[in-house]
């Protein structure tokens, strides 16, 4: 059983750290320009970053999505590009239309 002061003292120590990063943010947030090239520079690598997520998730899926072929699971993407940009950049109807042509893809491609 670990000592009860380890855990506060653990516990303390994160908490500590956490407000910290918090309390520089908040110190900063009305210093830094929204237009400015740090943010374009953030805002670029969020997308980066989702867009290698999305691309690893078609390309070398895990869980039961690996259960689905490739063709399923690029023909699924397909389709929701086509459906969200062609009724209008609807994020809903992309993300429903893709899901239900990965299913349906799914079955009659078969595993």
């Amino acid at each position: 059983m670990m000592d009860p002061w380890l855990v506060f003292a653990a516990l303390t120590i994160g908490a500590a750290v956490t407000y910290t990063w918090r309390a520089v943010g908040v110190a900063l947030a009305g210093r830094i320009d929204p237009e400015g090239v740090v943010i374009d520079w953030v805002g670029c690598v969020a997308y980066a970053l989702l867009a290698g997520l999305i691309c690893r998730m078609i390309v070398l899926p895990i869980g039961p999505l690996a259960e689905a072929t490739l063709e399923a699971r690029l023909g699924a993407v397909g389709i929701a590009l086509v459906v969200y940009f062609g009724g209008g950049r609807r994020l809903l109807l992309g993300v429903v239309s893709g899901s239900l042509a990965l299913m349906g893809l799914a079955a009659w491609l078969g595993p």
